[in-house]
Parts: C-alpha cells; structure tokens; sequence
C-alpha cells in the first residue's frame, strides 16, 4: 500500500509539473506572437527598397530575434540575439518613419554577412540589432518595450 501510495503522490506531482510548464509555455508564446506582429506589420521596407531583394524577421518562442536581409547583389547579413540579453530599446524617427535599436547587455549580437563581394563573410558581434520600422505609434513602442523586458523576465526565470 506504501508503495502504491508513494507512486500515487509521484504521479501527481509530476502531472502538477507538467500543467505549469504548459501554462508558463502559453504566456512565452503570447509575448512571441505579439513581438512578431508589431515589427512585421511595422516593418518599412522602403528604406532600402532599391538594394534588398527580401528580408526575414522572426521572434522564436525558445527566445530568439532574428533579422535576415537578402540583397540584390546576393549579400546576404543575418543579425540574431537571444532575448535573455535584451536590455532596452530606443527609437529614433517620427511617427511615419524611424529606426528601432534593440539593445543587449554586451556584445551578444551576433552578426553573420555572406558573398559580400567586397569584403567577404564576415562573423562579428554587436551591442545592438537596428530594424528600420514605419507608422508606429508612441503606444505601441511602450507596448513592444513592455512585453520585451516581460518576455525577458520569464526566460530568465526559465533559465
């Protein structure tokens, strides 16, 4: 009886375990989803219209922005940062037009650029993640700042 008593409390634990980690896994993806919208509606491509051919901007529920830009010319420069290093961001521009730095903590940017004819591939780091955006309001700048530093949080508490 011990032993069936024993595996009973076990089982429920760990099923206890199991619905909190889903549940703590529903509000990352909230955050995820929310950070994904906003920059991809956002998102000014006339900026470099002439030059970029396509671009790639994607938030991952595990914790990572990626921002991948494919040029004309074949260039290619890719930009990737885990989120647990995100420490603020700034914005410069109006209302119509501006550009959004994502800043970290350090150097934790790492930035890639292939077939560049003119200087190679290059691997560096960063302290900072530059997205050219348009049409955003003050408001949603505070909101993406708010669930940022949020999703920040919850994946160091993750860690």
């Amino acid at each position: 009886m011990n032993k069936f008593t024993l595996s009973l409390k076990m089982s429920f634990f760990l099923l206890i375990c199991l619905v909190f980690m889903g549940f703590n896994e529903r509000i990352s993806d909230e955050y995820t989803v929310y950070i994904q919208k906003k920059l991809a509606e956002h998102y000014d491509s006339r900026l470099d219209e002439a030059q970029i051919k396509r671009y790639e901007l994607n938030v991952t529920n595990r914790g990572f922005c990626r921002y991948k830009r494919y040029f004309n010319s074949g260039k290619v420069e890719y930009f990737s940062f885990n989120l647990v290093k995100f420490k603020d961001l700034d914005y410069y521009g109006t209302d119509k037009s501006g550009k959004l730095y994502l800043r970290t903590k350090g150097e934790d940017v790492i930035v890639q650029t292939y077939n560049d004819k003119s200087g190679g591939d290059i691997d560096s780091m960063a302290a900072y993640m530059m997205i050219p955006l348009k049409d955003i309001e003050p408001q949603d700048l505070a909101d993406l700042s708010e669930r940022l530093v949020k999703m920040n949080a919850q994946l160091l508490a993750q860690k």
